[in-house]
């Protein structure tokens, strides 16, 4: 018995999320059930994807993850169940959920659901909902037991799995260039996808000073010089910084402020981010 994880963009105004407890349930009524959120906005794939590589090794091994952003629900995309290479298990559709996944853990397989037994009984007919009637479904089999990574269906090539638009962090001379992977929601600090690892080439210290640079669609639309900083305390209220966030990426924020509204800037792959050291 493993844990089963639900993500989605439904929100919690309605009875869709409960409905998927309940599938879940059904399947197995010792199943522990858990939320990573469900507050992706609408359509997010994008959004889906990195929040899913936010949380998944904080899970054990084994864990088993259902993530449903699907704007193309009932057409011919594909519904997959992903094994990581860290040994965790993602049911989802195949529509760029797993980009993140893909680029910073690695996926080792996957298998296409055989809908013919992996689908919640009396289902059929229903073409909206899968994420109720194939994915909690399958995610609930899979994390009781009842089926194996190996029953739910044919081999997918990993290399065919769709992927969304991004552009891997690098050095490109004397500056890291990456992009804004997403915002600090609730904050609004800039999380980048530039690592820790990567930044710590340019020699710039505790207390020193970067100069960032941000671009969308090619144009620069925000430069600031910041503190790079172990934490927000350690700048003034009001002032900004560069520092390294939960998951050993270099982010930027405002302490007390929301970076992300003060300067009216966006997130995703669109959103290229360089960081050197100030002159």
């Amino acid at each position: 018995m493993s844990p089963l994880v639900l993500q989605s963009d439904f929100g919690l105004d309605d009875g869709a999320v409960s409905a998927m407890y309940g599938v879940a349930v059904g399947v197995s009524s010792t199943l522990r059930i858990h939320d990573v959120t469900h507050n992706i906005p609408p359509y997010d794939i994008w959004e889906g994807s990195y929040r899913l590589a936010q949380v998944l090794t904080y899970w054990p091994e084994g864990t088993v993850f259902v993530s449903v952003v699907d704007p193309g629900v009932g057409t011919e995309r594909l519904s997959i169940v992903a094994r990581t290479r860290t040994g965790h298990f993602v049911v989802t559709p195949d529509n760029g959920t797993l980009t993140h996944l893909e680029a910073i853990f690695g996926i080792a397989e996957i298998r296409e659901i055989d809908e013919t037994r992996n689908r919640r009984p009396g289902s059929e007919e229903s073409y909206t909902f899968h994420g109720r009637d194939i994915y909690a479904y399958t995610g609930a089999r899979l994390a009781s037991g009842a089926t194996t990574f190996e029953e739910i269906g044919p081999g997918v090539d990993v290399s065919s799995m769709v992927k969304l638009p991004a552009h891997a962090p690098e050095r490109q001379g004397e500056k890291v260039v990456g992009i804004i992977d997403t915002h600090d929601v609730r904050y609004g600090s800039l999380w980048t996808s530039i690592p820790r690892t990567l930044f710590r080439e340019l020699g710039v210290e505790h207390g020193g000073r970067v100069t960032v640079r941000i671009q969308h669609h090619g144009s620069v639309v925000h430069a600031a010089q910041l503190t790079y900083a172990h934490s927000f305390a350690a700048v003034e209220v009001g002032e900004s910084l560069l520092y390294v966030n939960s998951l050993d990426r270099m982010a930027i924020a405002i302490n007390r402020g929301h970076y992300a509204r003060a300067f009216s800037l966006g997130s995703g792959a669109s959103w290229h981010v360089s960081l050197d050291a100030a002159r």
